[in-house]
């Protein structure tokens, strides 16, 4: 058989952002590299049109809830029909469970699920399956996921981890002003950026809670907020209410996170649990210092005193503490964005995920006899 492995890959997300850009990511990386791959996803989402964007091939289905029976008899019938050596299954929200039951009933050599959670593990029978019988392997984007996966009596043989990646090409942007003109920003401003869904898990009322100490010793400093999410209401309020409501600039969903990126003096992610946190890489990748705490994956990007700083989570005294230090300090900063550069380019490279995960593929392929040992890896052109 030869080296060159067709894959199939299932993801249900809606955005581009996040886990479905290393999806888009991935699938560019296999195809490059002279592979079969294909992606199904939810028609018209976010994660479709960059896939269309990106040249990629696509199948789109119709997506209502993860619990609409219907997700499996399509995915059923695009598997059928273009008949991969490996199903990989990329996101909660039916991918996991109906892209993994048909699978299955297609008899597909190799299975693969991604997390990218650091929730613990039910023990449902849908988890027990998902994580059991419908699965060959599982790719985590950090190492913190799979002691979670390990906690929750997940077969540690099973599990690899792989990390999110960014491109940082697309994050060698220079500043150019006008993103600041536009949000009304001034030159001058000290500009802190938080890039999460409004969610609880993210944070971001710590953040604003401490916002009056630090403006208190630079009164000029604003908070930009990118993201959308359900707590967009009660965090505006909040911001109101702590009578900060002039610094902080709720921005919404953007596409163009790099040159916002660069405008940037500091990423704070205060989140409460985190996979890994994608958000984190890019900041990175921009040369921006991070402040963020030591939950799931955070370690193992953000190193403390190194590329950016660690405080305890829910913990905004100490969070004003550590911006208020970066802020007083112009050469640290930059000192941080540099070691953050390198830390991307080389941990956390588009070459080492894509390569990353056909080790994955072909281990099982192989396991199963249906791939040669000695298979080279087509080059990439």
């Amino acid at each position: 058989m030869s080296g060159r492995i067709s894959t199939v890959h299932i993801e249900t997300g809606m955005n581009s952002l996040g886990g479905p850009a290393q999806v888009v990511y991935l699938v560019s990386g296999l195809v490059k590299r002279g592979h079969e791959a294909r992606l199904i996803c939810p028609e018209g989402s976010g994660i479709h049109e960059q896939a269309l964007a990106a040249g990629l091939p696509v199948i789109p289905i119709r997506f209502r809830t993860e619990l609409d029976p219907t997700v499996f008899f399509k995915i059923y019938r695009a598997i059928r029909r273009f008949d991969p050596q490996v199903v990989h299954l990329h996101s909660r929200r039916g991918a996991d469970f109906w892209g993994g039951l048909a699978a299955r009933a297609c008899r597909v050599k190799a299975v693969i699920l991604s997390r990218r959670v650091d929730y613990p593990v039910r023990r449902d029978p849908f988890s027990v399956l998902k994580y059991g019988c419908l699965c060959d392997k599982i790719i985590t984007v950090s190492n913190a996921i799979k002691k979670v996966l390990i906690a929750g009596k997940v077969s540690p043989e099973k599990i690899v981890c792989v990390h999110s990646v960014v491109d940082p090409d697309a994050y060698n942007v220079r500043q150019n002003g006008n993103v600041r003109e536009e949000l009304g920003i001034p030159e001058d401003a000290p500009l802190i950026g938080i890039v999460a869904q409004l969610i609880e898990r993210k944070g971001h009322k710590y953040l604003f809670d401490a916002l009056p100490a630090i403006l208190s010793k630079f009164p000029n400093t604003k908070v930009l907020v990118l993201g959308r999410g359900p707590l967009e209401a009660r965090l505006r309020q909040q911001v109101v209410d702590l009578g900060v409501s002039e610094s902080v600039i709720f921005a919404g969903f953007r596409k163009d996170i790099p040159i916002l990126l660069s405008e940037l003096d500091i990423l704070v992610h205060p989140a409460l649990m985190e996979g890994l946190g994608v958000a984190i890489l890019q900041a990175m990748a921009s040369g921006i210092p991070v402040i963020a705490t030591p939950v799931g994956g955070i370690p193992e990007a953000v190193i403390e005193g190194v590329t950016g700083l660690l405080v305890p989570p829910r913990n905004s005294e100490a969070l004003g503490t550590a911006v208020l230090r970066l802020l007083s300090s112009p050469d640290i900063r930059m000192a941080m964005g540099q070691e953050g550069k390198r830390a991307v380019q080389e941990r956390f490279s588009l070459d080492s995920m894509v390569e990353g995960t056909l080790k994955v593929y072909r281990e099982v392929l192989t396991a199963k006899g249906c791939l040669a040992s000695t298979t080279e890896k087509p080059e990439v052109p």
